[in-house]
């Protein structure tokens, strides 16, 4: 099966094939978790607010990324029509790839191709996988939820998404959902697949941990950055600094 573990072929064979721009990459979410097996660091996935004004948010979210490491930022904007959408991009993909950081939109891959964004992610109500793929190309990032479901994740990763994302961990309100899976399912996916896998919902620097420990290749995190009482640059230094912690302690 492409993507399970020793039969990667045709995505490593795609990613070769890879451009490396001066931003961030094109077609791969920068993990570090090699062909054997899950890397040595967890990831942050920042997923934008639910409302924001593009102008004053460029200013958290620069902040945010010149704190610590992190590795792709999702805007997900699900109530904003096409022109806002559109704006928003132009406003928040440079911050991003200035700085080395991957830049998605949530659900709409034409917009996503047509802003420049390095790639789109979409769930089981968005667009399909297939169809993203074909409007963004071989060469972008297209990632794909899968709830708690090991078969929707497989499907993904057989297709050819560039990874899948499992959730939501704990409760949230930013997006309340009925899926729970155990950190069980990062760890049986860690183990088995080479597509990386993202963690979502209700994480903090404090539940962190046992992701991290799980195999959680990233964490995708909304309110606890940009809802910190210290600041979003603060809660990605408390991350950055759980994520440590939980990798040191699985030595």
């Amino acid at each position: 099966m492409r993507g399970s573990r020793g039969v990667s072929a045709a995505s490593e064979e795609r990613a070769a094939r890879r451009p490396h721009p001066p931003h961030a990459s094109h077609g791969a979410l920068p993990s570090r978790r090699g062909a054997e097996g899950r890397g040595d660091r967890c990831r942050l996935y920042l997923v934008t607010p639910p409302a924001l004004d593009p102008p004053r948010f460029a200013e958290d979210l620069a902040a945010a990324l010149d704190a610590g490491d992190v590795a792709a930022v999702q805007l997900r904007l699900k109530e904003a029509d096409d022109d806002a959408l559109r704006r928003a991009c132009d406003v928040l993909r440079p911050v991003a790839q200035r700085r080395g950081v991957a830049f998605l939109l949530n659900d709409r891959p034409d917009l996503a191709a047509e802003t420049g964004c390095d790639g789109v992610h979409v769930g089981q109500e968005d667009a399909p996988y297939e169809e993203a793929r074909r409007i963004m190309g071989s060469d972008r990032i297209v990632g794909v939820t899968a709830h708690d479901s090991r078969h929707l994740a497989m499907e993904a990763a057989e297709a050819g998404a560039d990874y899948v994302a499992f959730g939501a961990f704990f409760p949230t309100t930013t997006k309340p959902s009925r899926y729970r899976p155990s950190p069980d399912l990062l760890a049986w996916w860690s183990e088995m697949m080479t597509v990386p896998c993202v963690a979502i919902g209700g994480i903090t620097p404090e539940n962190c941990s046992q992701l991290v420990r799980a195999g959680a290749d990233f964490l995708a995190v909304v309110s606890a950055v940009w809802n910190h009482p210290a600041g979003p640059a603060a809660a990605v230094r408390a991350f950055n600094s759980a994520i440590a912690a939980a990798l040191e302690s699985t030595a």
